[in-house]
């Protein structure tokens, strides 16, 4: 629950948070705030607040997930013991409740995911948001851009529509800018060299749930292009998703790809070969693959029997062709046909970004060590997750758990 304002204080003027970026993680800190009676304004560089919220709801407007408390922390991979009382504060639950109680009620599906019912979108759920922050008084501040820290407490602003730029000084801020990935949202990580201004170091932003490039020849791209594979089970190393992919002309896309994409960067950052090793499939075991295969008649072609025998269809004879050859050892080529990988797609292209403040510049509240009163939330913090609504629940809860900090430090 939000911190009351202490009864000290009740009867003065309340004290301003400035909330500095516009995206989930600043509103939801925003509301939180503004719930426990403490003046709230949000400065936004864009035109518009919730971009990027609304652009990561065009692909299936994926809230949270239901897995267990254990297990979803472990998404969080290095930041996942962190993350454990970053949860707990405000939990998938939690998220759940907040969205019903804008009027957007959810279920969880069937892999997990959860999402709004099927009469809500992205952008219902932000314009009941918007008028939740409106009642509380909430002050919305767009196209905005934040400048700089200005004395021990003060923010340096431009205001974009009038070209003026002015100071602020709150009694608290609240940082929550984004990562650098899609940049078109006001997401582009241009904040870095304010912090070090002050002597905060980012870790360099890295792409994080993106496509993985492959060398394809040009034959394979003129006859497959794009085409999906579905039903298989995807591996780099030690880590194995399944799920489906989809081929494309530079290379793999696709939800386990995303979730690879950790094993596929320290690969590359290690000089070594990254490959991948994708399982046509997994449901079978070699043993079963390989006498499925001896039945095959002399005469039959490949893509005939592998049709009639496995289920496979174009792409897949032309894919085995294009990694394996005309000679390959079928029974390992369909349950691990290795795909060389050249590199990752752009940190532009990127569905998110690892990188960013490390969590040793900031407290157990997620308040920067070297600036008291200024609190770091959402994709400006160093962690990564894979997509299926890990990545929108980490940046709401860092969000709330930033705004009970500063309620915290308010409260004295």
């Amino acid at each position: 629950m939000s911190s009351p304002i202490p009864a000290h204080l009740a009867s003065a003027p309340a004290p301003l948070v400035a909330v500095v970026g516009g995206g989930p993680a600043g509103l939801l800190a925003a509301q939180r705030l503004a719930e426990a009676g403490y003046r709230v304004r949000v400065f936004e560089q864009k035109a518009t607040v919730g971009r990027k919220f609304l652009v990561a709801g065009h692909g299936g407007f994926n809230l949270t997930n239901g897995e267990d408390a254990a297990a979803f922390a472990g998404r969080y991979g290095a930041a996942g013991a962190l993350f454990q009382g970053v949860l707990a504060h405000f939990s998938p639950a939690d998220l759940r409740q907040w969205a019903a109680g804008l009027g957007i009620a959810t279920f969880v599906g069937s892999s997990g995911r959860v999402f709004p019912e099927a009469q809500h979108t992205p952008a219902d759920l932000l314009r009941a948001w918007l008028r939740r922050l409106a009642e509380l008084g909430v002050e919305l501040h767009t196209r905005h851009r934040w400048l700089g820290f200005a004395g021990e407490t003060g923010l340096h602003f431009s205001d974009e529509k009038t070209g003026q730029e002015f100071t602020l000084a709150p009694a608290a801020t609240v940082l929550a800018l984004g990562g650098a990935s899609w940049p078109q949202t006001g997401s582009d990580g241009h904040w870095t060299p304010l912090l070090a201004a002050i002597g905060v170091p980012s870790q360099p932003w890295l792409p994080a749930n993106c496509g993985a490039e492959v060398a394809w020849s040009a034959f394979f791209k003129d006859k497959v292009g794009r085409a999906p594979l579905k039903n298989i089970a995807l591996s780099c190393g030690d880590h194995t998703v399944r799920g489906e992919v989809m081929l494309t002309d530079y290379g793999l896309e696709g939800t386990p790809v995303y979730a690879l994409t950790p094993q596929v960067r320290a690969a590359l950052a290690a000089g070594g070969p990254a490959t991948f090793s994708l399982n046509l499939k997994p449901d079978l075991a070699p043993a079963e693959v390989a006498q499925r295969l001896a039945r095959r008649r002399p005469g039959t072609s490949l893509p005939a029997f592998l049709a009639s025998a496995f289920h496979l269809k174009p792409p897949v004879p032309t894919l085995l062709r294009e990694l394996a050859g005309p000679a390959a050892d079928l029974t390992g080529s369909l349950t691990a046909l290795p795909i060389p990988v050249k590199g990752l797609r752009p940190l532009a292209e990127a569905i998110s970004s690892a990188g960013g403040v490390p969590f040793s510049e900031v407290d157990e509240h997620l308040m920067l060590r070297r600036r008291p009163g200024t609190f770091v939330a959402g994709e400006m913090l160093d962690w990564e997750a894979p997509t299926g609504g890990y990545l929108l629940q980490g940046c709401f809860s860092t969000g709330a758990w930033a705004a009970g900090g500063v309620a915290r430090l308010l409260a004295g």
